[in-house]
């Protein structure tokens, strides 16, 4: 049976009195079937978010400095969420209009998100 033969059945027992599932269990379900589209994005903006502040509070304790922490983060924060929605949740790209929007989805917010904590550890713990 294929993913997408699987997903629709998955689809048709919750619309016929199936338990619905919360978003947080489809997070951490791996091929979890996401009846919106704007859920999931919802589920990548955030954990997008997360992503920020935890390494935004690593860089800072860890006194990371200059284009070399940016670069860092860019490519975790980037090859994170790409494993997650490709190996982990199976999605299909392009019904989300392809693999570099799913990429892109909440980035600029999370990179300023990012940059704050940074700063702000960094400053609190480094500076003289």
């Amino acid at each position: 049976m294929s993913n997408s033969s699987k997903r629709k059945e998955e689809s048709h027992l919750l619309m016929n009195g199936g338990v619905k599932q919360s978003t947080w269990t489809k997070v951490f379900n791996s091929k979890a079937v996401w009846e919106e589209k704007d859920e999931f994005l919802d589920v990548i903006y955030w954990l997008r978010q997360i992503i920020a502040v935890i390494l935004g509070v690593i860089w800072g304790v860890a006194p990371l400095k200059g284009f070399l922490g940016i670069a860092i983060f860019c490519v975790i924060n980037a090859g994170v969420l790409y494993v997650y929605f490709s190996s982990f949740q199976q999605v299909d790209e392009e019904e989300y209009g392809g693999t570099w929007e799913l990429t892109k989805e909440g980035f600029m917010t999370s990179f300023a998100l990012f940059l704050v904590v940074w700063i702000i550890f960094y400053t609190a713990l480094h500076f003289d």
